[in-house]
């Protein structure tokens, strides 16, 4: 091309990027930029809970299948509901997994009305109570404008020229792809694109995308308003589009991560430069600042927080405390991290291995002890609240129940946590495996009830603060190798004084554990524990994990559902894992024995909180031979 002397004219180069970016790796971008709830009632209010743990598993199931998107339904008639998430496509896998699984541990707040959307800066849900997958424009449509810097008029000309190079792309992809193959399967990547400008100075990245479930020309709608909305964020440095049916940002930062490579990719790999001129424009755009209200209720949050999240001070309390080891140490016990020492691995999908990505691995002190560390290796200062957090509920606690934390290192390259090494791993490798499940006679599995229960009555009445664990589970009860149960993994725990009924916070923890008020309204209580306490106990018993319904799976119930259906007709005894052989015990007092923990656990997973025993309670219940038990009401999500 030729240089022209003409003033008024640049020379733009427009990246359009489909693999490679000048990142080192990717990011799950999980940052909420807004959130929205109708302001409907839902129909039938007591549904909208299983509905909604009923669409966040199937949808889960398919992003968990690397689709990165996923629609789901449930319900019947009015009471329907309809559910959508997708990643930007530039996410990996497990990036996709983190967003989506903050996204929908966070939109249940919506209830008790009808429906409501949430966007991160990686990922868009959507939950409503009619078919709304090919809309892709709406009265609820906004943008955002960030990182107010006030930038020059060659950066407004390059994002306009970024945003159009982008719609193009994006346009031209899917119309390619479906003359190429004349059907109407759209390819993840056929609504997503994505470009970087460099006009001298100025340095513009561009991403786009359109829900899956639009059609070509709503797209092209979606993205075309999205285009005109987004120049309404110029001059400054950032803007992002929360369209009905569309997501768009630019920024003159990096945001971008390498795109996944995919089979079905017609350009993969390749990087196509385009140089172009264009006319600079001498306009001058003024903005007003959007969403005042959105930036004072952040700033609020991140000062409330600012004691809680003080990283620095709690590192420095933890470096001069008896607790700290030091990395070198820790690293050479387990062989520098050697994978033949690898116990186990989290971030597999669940809202809890979202909070904490860890792996655990076993090691020898040079005193001889063995040990368990559990090592996270995303060390950001969110992360490290949580690791805070589970150094200072553990190290406050002692009993017999309770793992025991040895110590801690946050001077490394990553946080550590040492914990006493329990050879028998968890108990979900037993109790849901028809191997190993054998050797958990009726005797043992009972003592681990009692062990787990005799732990949580001391968290919530015998300790100075109150403590709630808030992610009870099969895989958090920890064998020694004598089998008896010792509670672990206190990252969510939360305590609070006698004085008060409940708190509020976020909702975290393991769907299919988690009692029903918390996922509705993040007002935790003991009786939360006690929920997730039941379920454990039903899965004991039974050896059924009570998780949710899955796309793959939409027949079967998990062990709550079964256990109330079976009482209900007085044939508990058909629902025993046969792993416990009850047929061969002439006593019939260990089928009576698992009978009575059965309606204890039903007990402990009633809908009503109020009806759920204290902890105590259910520990006299399970300890006293003889003593007549309450008839259970049913629990929540029965219906579904």
């Amino acid at each position: 091309m030729k240089k022209s002397s003409h003033a008024a004219t640049i020379l733009i180069t427009i990246i359009i990027l489909l693999q490679v970016v000048t990142r080192t790796k990717g990011e799950s971008r999980s940052q909420i930029i807004n959130m929205t709830c109708e302001q409907q009632l839902e129909n039938n209010q007591t549904l909208f809970i299983p509905n909604f743990i009923n669409i966040t598993a199937r949808i889960g199931f398919q992003i968990r299948s690397s689709s990165l998107n996923g629609t789901a339904a449930a319900g019947t008639g009015p009471d329907t509901n309809y559910g959508l998430a997708q990643c930007y496509a530039d996410l990996s896998s497990q990036d996709c997994i983190l967003c989506y699984m903050k996204a929908s541990s966070v939109l249940p707040s919506c209830f008790p009305y009808n429906g409501g959307r949430i966007y991160l800066d990686g990922c868009f849900m959507r939950v409503q109570n009619y078919s709304f997958y090919h809309e892709y424009t709406g009265p609820d449509d906004s943008f955002v404008c960030g990182n107010v810097t006030r930038k020059n008029i060659v950066f407004q000309d390059t994002v306009k020229q970024a945003v159009l190079s982008a719609v193009t792309y994006v346009t031209s992809n899917y119309n390619n792809n479906n003359n190429n193959n004349n059907n109407n399967n759209n390819n993840n990547n056929d609504y997503f694109g994505r470009v970087h400008v460099v006009n001298g100075n100025a340095s513009v990245y561009v991403m786009v995308d359109c829900w899956r479930t639009l059609s070509p020309s709503a797209c092209s709608a979606c993205l075309e308003n999205a285009s005109k909305t987004i120049t309404k964020c110029v001059p400054w440095s950032e803007g992002r589009v929360l369209n009905t049916g569309c997501f768009m940002r630019y920024s003159n930062t990096n945001f971008l991560n390498p795109v996944q490579a995919t089979s079905r990719s017609s350009n993969k790999g390749k990087i196509i430069p385009i140089v172009v001129s264009v006319v600079s424009s001498v306009a001058v755009f003024t903005v007003a600042l959007m969403i005042g209200l959105y930036i004072r209720k952040h700033r609020y949050i991140r000062k409330k927080r600012k004691g809680y999240y003080d990283t620095e001070k709690l590192s420095k309390m933890l470096n001069d405390s008896s607790l700290n080891f030091k990395y070198s140490t820790v690293e050479k016990a387990t062989g520098n991290w050697d994978e033949s020492n690898k116990l186990g691995q989290g971030g597999s999908g669940t809202v809890y291995k979202v909070v904490h990505l860890y792996f655990i691995i076993t090691g020898v002190l040079p005193d001889g002890r063995e040990i368990a560390v559990k090592r996270l290796y995303i060390n950001n200062k969110f992360r490290a609240v949580d690791f805070y957090n589970e150094v200072n509920m553990i190290s406050s606690v002692e009993h017999k129940n309770l793992v025991r934390l040895l110590g801690c290192s946050c001077s490394g390259p990553e946080s550590i946590l040492v914990y006493e090494y329990l050879p028998n791993i968890s108990l979900d490798r037993f109790i849901f495996d028809e191997i190993k499940g054998r050797e958990i006679v009726w005797e043992k599995r009972f003592d681990i009830i009692i062990g787990v229960a005799e732990g949580l009555v001391y968290l919530h009445e015998n300790t100075k603060k109150q403590i709630i664990h808030r992610d009870i589970k099969s895989s958090n009860i920890l064998l020694d190798l004598r089998f008896r149960p010792k509670i672990a993994d206190f990252g969510l725990a939360r305590s609070f004084q006698d004085d008060k009924s409940h708190i509020s916070t976020v909702v975290a923890g393991t769907l299919g554990y988690m009692a029903p008020e918390y996922i509705a309204h993040g007002q935790l209580t003991k009786k939360a524990d006690v929920y997730s306490f039941g379920v454990l106990v039903l899965e004991v018993v039974t050896g059924i994990e009570n998780r949710s319904r899955t796309a793959e799976d939409t027949d079967s119930d998990g062990s709550v559902a079964i256990a109330w259906n079976h009482f209900q007709i007085n044939k508990v005894e058909e629902i025993f894992d046969p792993n416990l052989m009850m047929h061969q015990y002439p006593n019939i007092k260990y089928q009576k024995d698992a009978i009575k923990v059965v309606q204890v656990g039903l007990l402990c997973t009633q809908e009503a909180p109020s009806l759920r025993p204290s902890m105590s309670t259910v520990l006299k219940m399970l300890a006293t031979d003889g003593q007549p038990l309450p008839v259970p009401s049913n629990p929540p999500f029965i219906d579904e």
